[in-house]
């Protein structure tokens, strides 16, 4: 029977594998405790995709191996568990390069991947939209790249007799047709993922016409935030107690209690250590934060780590240039939250705070009314008097804003008007004082 090559950009198929063994590192004691609950995620990750995790080890070490990340001692150690364990498959918590993942597949006799590959696998997996799937394809083509003599390894093994021309150039050869292959395909999704972002602008441009002020609910994966969009809008989307269960940006309408049309868009969550080919693939979807009014960061503070969670969210929304947008920081999950120090010093850390739970509502009226708070200070009342040779400023204003009185007077316009505070710059050579 002809074994068939391997895709470029699947080296194994990872449904393949049920059972899973997870090591972690650490260098000091202190350390230990962090490596320990990176693990219990790294396993939420597991769980998420299907895999069940037989045994997570953390490891200390004094020094990074170049060869095989970590000493030979361990490498011994974790051979034999995996062995005891009958584990598949061993994932490591910390990205580990191509030329480590090699050496290591041939010490354990079984694959070897790590946090990045899984991370990237379950947005395969869980996304639902064109542009969720093309982000993740690119993030997945651009991550295996490096790793094309990899796949070959795992081909060699493999019979090859019957093969055809197909075959013949295995080895260097094969690889620089398999990296020309790749090479075209990131080139084709780039393209693709920009005629999907054109469209998005095109929708966001369409939003900002219509002045109604947008909300972006951002966080940690798994902290409420389409638990929130559901409670508020009655959205019906997808809401799970597993990470990443949305990967796909959702948009509704809502009205606030004072009759204030609002627009909630959830967004996908954040993790530690997001890889960055998927921070670039997704930076359309992304962007959502930047180009919205107001963030509603969701911080889940009956988590042991939501301190380090809510860092990470901040890193993240940082690289992606949204830092200074007006933000609620939303404690959520405040029933279940057993830590009041913890509230303390988040509400030190963070300011404009309100405590709530998405799941049972409490805490929504001083959520809601801290919203309205924070829509009127992006609007600015003014009295302006704009030549007529200006006129372009004052349809600006008049599309962007909402027109109180609108006046001639000789060459000049008397406007009255309230308009969002990122224009008030352009206004301000015209205000009556």
């Amino acid at each position: 029977m002809t074994e068939e090559r391997l895709d470029p950009t699947a080296p194994f198929d990872l449904k393949a594998f049920h059972k899973a063994f997870l090591v972690g590192i650490y260098r000091s004691s202190d350390d230990k405790i962090v490596c320990e609950e990176n693990l219990a995620e790294l396993e939420r990750l597991c769980e998420t995709y299907g895999l069940s995790v037989t045994l997570q080890i953390p490891c200390s070490i004094k020094k990074l191996d170049a060869g095989t990340y970590i000493g030979s001692g361990k490498l011994d150690e974790i051979l034999q568990k995996a062995e005891e364990m009958q584990a598949e498959l061993i994932i490591f918590d910390d990205e580990i390069s191509p030329h480590q993942q090699r050496n290591l597949e041939k010490i354990f006799r079984r694959p070897v991947i790590d946090r990045t590959e899984l991370i990237i696998e379950v947005f395969a997996q869980r996304a639902r939209t064109r542009e969720a799937r093309l982000q993740v394809e690119l993030a997945k083509v651009k991550y295996q790249f490096p790793r094309l003599r990899r796949m070959w390894t795992h081909l060699s093994r493999q019979s090859s007799a019957g093969g055809g021309a197909y075959l013949k150039g295995e080895g260097e050869k094969q690889i620089e047709i398999d990296r020309r292959l790749l090479r075209r395909r990131v080139d084709r999704l780039k393209v693709e993922i920009e005629e999907v972002a054109e469209q998005r602008l095109t929708q966001r441009v369409l939003r900002q016409r219509t002045g109604i002020p947008t909300f972006a609910i951002v966080g940690y994966t798994n902290t409420g935030k389409s638990t929130l969009l559901n409670a508020l809008t009655k959205a019906n989307v997808l809401s799970e107690d597993k990470l990443f269960a949305t990967l796909d940006t959702t948009t509704r309408k809502f009205q606030l209690p004072n009759r204030q049309e609002i627009l909630l868009i959830d967004t996908v969550g954040f993790i530690r250590k997001i890889p960055h080919t998927l921070v670039a693939a997704f930076k359309s979807t992304l962007e959502e934060a930047i180009h919205t009014d107001i963030l509603l960061h969701l911080i889940d503070v009956s988590h042991p780590q939501a301190e380090k969670q809510a860092e990470e969210t901040a890193n993240v929304l940082k690289e992606l240039g949204a830092a200074d947008r007006p933000t609620i920081t939303v404690f959520n999950k405040i029933d279940l939250c057993e830590n009041p120090a913890l509230l303390v010093k988040l509400r030190l850390k963070y300011p404009k705070t309100v405590a709530i739970s998405a799941t049972n509502g409490t805490g929504f009226d001083e959520l809601l009314e801290m919203m309205i708070q924070e829509i009127s200070l992006l609007r600015k009342l003014i009295k302006a008097r704009i030549p007529q040779s200006h006129y372009a400023l004052v349809s600006e204003l008049m599309r962007e804003g909402k027109v109180i009185t609108c006046e001639y007077e000789e060459n000049d316009i008397l406007l009255e008007a309230e308009i969002p505070a990122r224009l008030e710059y352009k206004v301000l050579p015209f205000l009556e004082r």
